[in-house]
């Protein structure tokens, strides 16, 4: 062993307190849920989340953690790698156009041409689940994987059992969220079958299990993406549901819905919750509470910018696909009662590459290197320090009306670098959450940009190219 691994190991070792017994794993990953859209994190929320905030009552929740991008493929190399999208290439979400493959719209209206990027979880990372696996653990995943096509789904990257995972970033088979699912890994279960309740039950069975051994449950739902559809007594009961007249602003040149109201939606939230339930009843159970680490967060922001702007993320800025803070702050509880605190909150800084080495330094082996940091020291209440910078490269335009940027954040402060004119915002997030108003703080501004420009280069990130052909048009429209 390397000596600075060993050091780390015991380093590890003193930091879970030299336990004896490795915990068990449940990671509970949301598609497209906002920051806002849990009672544990906005107690006026519309939507019900009983099984959420119970979680959040029990375990530590985190006020400022992060995806690692605004769309879901990118966040979701992150957490199974603890790399920088940009490190890898995986900077947009699986099923994007390349730069060759945008059409002439594209081409008639817009500045850059996005960036190349891998569409496939590379086999030269190794995911949680193999290191996990290569000491013991039984390893499963159930639900959305959206990290390449076969021959990249989770079989293929540690997970020795795979209910659900596969190339598709939506439940989007003949039933979508219902039977019949047309999901190569899932198969049909009875008529009326909710996709939600069945990942719950699938990822409850493979606990039951592996109850006597080590385990790692991943547990990775499409809820809450598009297509937007719920069981019918929910939909109803969000409908009968007093709440405010919906009403809009503006992001750019899309509408921006400012209230959450939306009824389809509010069933898709609380169905998930209702599965995650399920999950806890499970550990409940079996008496594995103790000794299991649960971590909940999402992949990315709520959408409230597109595809039917189903929810506010509010006071939070824009939203899915954006690099404001609607789209990259997210909701992270973790509940380990042998380390965290119940009804403890972090204001620590942390990112969806931090749960590798995390989950790594709790099982007690020695992680490879990563950009993430382990959290443990935030858990067991020794560090609580805004601990580093975190970064962000998003070479792309969103379907959400976001454009090609890169982003950093020191401390309190943010700085956004929008690719298409170089142009540059600077927020202190302290004292301005929603981004508002750009502050003036010229020095402050010349550190990011240089530490933002310093760490493009050194994860030798892919960049956006201007689209000559749009120039030309535009030249040749000039008098």
């Amino acid at each position: 062993m390397h000596r600075y691994a060993a050091y780390w190991f015991v380093m590890a070792a003193l930091a879970v307190g030299c336990q004896q017994e490795p915990p068990n794993f449940v990671f509970i990953l949301a598609d497209d849920l906002g920051y806002m859209d849990t009672g544990a994190y906005n107690p006026d929320t519309f939507y019900e989340t009983p099984n959420l905030d119970r979680l959040a009552r029990e375990g530590m929740r985190f006020t400022q953690a992060y995806a690692a991008a605004p769309v879901c493929s990118p966040t979701r190399a992150s957490i199974q790698t603890g790399l920088y999208p940009a490190r890898i290439n995986t900077t947009d979400y699986f099923g994007a156009p390349q730069p060759d493959e945008v059409g002439e719209r594209w081409r008639a209206t817009r500045a850059l041409l996005p960036a190349s990027y891998v569409s496939a979880l590379p086999h030269d990372t190794e995911t949680i689940a193999e290191v996990l696996q290569t000491t013991g653990y039984r390893t499963f995943f159930a639900g959305k994987w959206h990290l390449g096509p076969e021959g990249s789904w989770p079989e293929d990257h540690g997970y020795e059992i795979n209910r659900g995972g596969h190339r598709s970033g939506g439940p989007y088979g003949p039933g979508r969220y219902f039977v019949p699912y047309g999901n190569p890994r899932l198969e049909d279960g009875p008529p009326g079958e909710h996709l939600p309740a069945r990942l719950a039950k699938e990822t409850a069975s493979f606990i039951a299990g592996a109850k006597n051994e080590k385990f790692l449950a991943f547990l990775s739902f499409y809820s809450v993406h598009t297509p937007l559809m719920t069981l019918p007594a929910l939909e109803a009961k969000y409908s009968a549901k007093p709440a405010p007249e919906t009403t809009w602003g503006t992001e750019g040149a899309r509408k921006v819905r400012q209230v959450q109201n939306h009824a389809v939606y509010a069933g898709m939230v609380e169905s998930m919750d209702t599965a995650i339930g399920v999950v806890l009843r499970t550990l409940d159970s079996l008496g594995l509470a103790n000794n299991t680490v649960v971590i909940f967060t999402s992949d990315n922001g709520g959408l409230s910018t597109s595809e039917g702007h189903p929810t506010s993320n509010l006071p939070l800025r824009a939203g899915k696909g954006w690099l404001y803070e609607g789209g990259i702050r997210e909701p992270a509880i973790v509940r380990y009662p042998k380390l965290a605190a119940g009804g403890s909150t972090s204001d620590a800084l942390i990112m969806s590459t931090d749960f590798f080495p995390t989950l790594l330094e709790l099982a007690g082996v020695v992680s490879p290197p990563v950009d993430g940091t382990s959290f443990v020291p935030v858990l067991n209440g020794s560090e609580k320090a805004d601990r580093r910078d975190l970064f962000w490269h998003y070479p792309h335009y969103g379907n959400q009306g976001g454009s090609p940027g890169s982003a950093v954040r020191s401390g309190p402060w943010k700085l956004i670098r929008f690719h298409e004119d170089g142009r540059e915002e600077l927020y202190h997030l302290g004292q301005d959450v929603s981004e508002a108003h750009e502050a003036e703080n010229e020095d402050t501004a010349k550190v990011l940009q240089t530490r933002l420009s310093a760490w493009l280069a050194e994860v030798d990130a892919r960049m956006p190219s201007r689209n000559e052909e749009l120039g030309n048009a535009q030249n040749q429209k000039r008098p």
